[in-house]
């Protein structure tokens, strides 16, 4: 809500970023926050918009816009605008488990469907949510909060990332002994070994971990369900097991295969965050981009977290291969408000790659053809193509270009081209069924699985997704979960 004329008086003021040049410097979070007088003016802009499409969290045109949480964003822009965090506070955590992680790392859904960026800047609606939750915390406001009375069942959530802390936090409130098995030596799953540190910081994630075990969360960490710990040992002693494992098989390179300096993505960037929380990036603990041309498969964010990643080590240059055209700098007629804008963005490693080399690090409708090895076995470039798009067989695709191809010199290839599901071992393990997508199948509109006590939430189930919609099913699958148990359920 607001002030009813805010957004007339008041121009959108994001956070500061630190200069390129400079943030490269070092892996911390590099956009400090506002002054409390400019964050209320923020809040101010939110408009008495009648119909808040922020909250809505629907499909249009196949794709969402607004928060999948529904998080009642008219009601605490308003009380950011009056300077009141802490009843703010109250009404963002009722719908949102962790703002800390939407605030710093969602695409913000919500902005893109506000009424306000229908002629104008959207109100900064994920920056004012990081605020609330980052004053909660500063005030000793989020404080542990144990059920006084445990129901005396006990719940199993494999796997700690988005969904399985949401499904955890929610059921272990409502009385149920949760305990979490998560196969890394830390808590977080694709919070802590998935996003780079200069996205989320990993003391965020830790201060989160360390507030649910205060609330009497178990957290085993390096225990491996479907291999160090057998499927069989959790059914005997849980009274319901969620598989929340994520969809962590990635999609491979043919023409890459065999060849040493080749890895995934999803590596490339876990090792470098332990090395840098174990060790301060000791020399040799990570793979290093330090002196090599780097090229980056998949135009997405995790392409753009090992653009900025590489840079960071030192890499001699960067190049980052998209398949598809690239996208308008603005909206086409055919896609209006408040659809999700499928616009061009320029993200924090493409503008420090623009920064340090002089030009955008894409290129688009390309692809890998070959690699080329010496003698050793060792990537020393690569053969790329261009692409064109084309009907064939009535089906649209993107072929190859005739005699376009172009050798890059390439010492480290990053495949960043997606996921195609979880890895087989852990659902297996528990006998559920897989969709025409690999991914596992639950009973339609619901999280059990078919297999008596078995539910299943987050990218294990949906697919590879956003971190809002893992906390989304975390909080869907913890109310199953919970009227499963109990016979009825009190959460929301």
């Amino acid at each position: 809500m607001g002030k009813p004329t805010g957004f007339l008086e008041y121009g959108r003021q994001g956070n500061p970023g630190q200069p390129p040049l400079e943030r490269i410097q070092h892996w911390n979070e590099f956009h400090p926050m506002l002054p409390e007088e400019e964050r209320r003016r923020q809040g101010a802009r939110c408009m008495e918009c009648g119909v808040p499409f922020c909250q809505s969290g629907v499909q249009l045109a196949g794709m969402f816009t607004g928060c999948p949480l529904h998080n009642l964003v008219p009601e605490w822009n308003d009380l950011v605008y009056t300077g009141n965090l802490g009843h703010a506070l109250s009404r963002l955590t009722k719908t949102n488990c962790f703002p800390e992680f939407t605030g710093r790392v969602c695409p913000a859904l919500c902005e893109a469907a506000c009424t306000c960026g229908l002629n104008g800047d959207p109100v900064t609606v994920k920056e004012n949510e990081l605020a609330i939750i980052e004053a909660g915390f500063a005030s000793g406001a989020m404080e542990p909060q144990p059920p006084k009375v445990r129901t005396g069942k006990r719940v199993a959530v494999v796997g700690s990332g988005p969904a399985g802390l949401a499904a955890a936090q929610q059921l272990n409130r409502r009385g149920h002994s949760v305990t979490v098995f998560e196969r890394e030596d830390r808590v977080g799953g694709l919070l802590m070994y998935g996003i780079p540190n200069m996205k989320l910081e990993k003391r965020f994630v830790q201060r989160r971990a360390d507030l649910m075990a205060a609330e009497g969360v178990e957290f085993r960490t390096s225990c491996d369900v479907g291999r160090d710990v057998p499927a069989r040992q959790l059914l005997d002693q849980y009274d319901a097991v969620i598989l929340c494992c994520g969809a962590k098989k990635p999609r491979g390179l043919p023409v890459a295969e065999g060849v040493n300096g080749v890895y995934y993505a999803v590596d490339f960037l876990a090792s470098t965050t332990k090395a840098l929380l174990d060790s301060q990036l000791a020399k040799g603990t990570y793979i290093d981009a330090e002196g090599k041309d780097v090229v980056i498969v998949g135009g997405g964010d995790t392409g753009n977290d090992c653009v900025g990643t590489s840079i960071r080590h030192g890499c001699r240059s960067v190049v980052q291969l998209e398949m598809m055209p690239k996208a308008p700098d603005g909206r086409a007629a055919d896609n209006p408000w408040p659809q999700w804008p499928k616009v061009c963005k320029t993200d924090y490693g493409q503008e420090e790659a623009i920064a340090v080399f002089g030009a955008d690090p894409r290129r688009y409708q390309t692809t890998v053809k070959g690699c080329r090895a010496d003698e050793n076995g060792a990537l020393r470039s690569i053969v790329t193509v261009r692409l064109e798009p084309r009907v064939e067989d009535g089906r649209r695709i993107m072929a190859e270009v005739s005699g376009s191809e172009e050798e890059l010199p390439c010492q480290l290839l990053l495949i960043a081209a997606g996921f195609l599901g979880p890895e087989d071992y852990a659902a297996d393990a528990f006998g559920v069924d897989r969709d025409g997508r690999s991914n596992v199948a639950t009973v339609p509109g619901l999280y059990s699985t078919g297999v008596e006590k078995v539910f299943a939430a987050g990218d294990m189930r949906r697919g590879q997704s956003l971190v809002v919609w893992g906390i989304a099913e975390g909080r869907a699958v913890a109310k199953e979960v919970d009227e499963y148990l109990m016979g009825y359920t009190n959460l929301t």
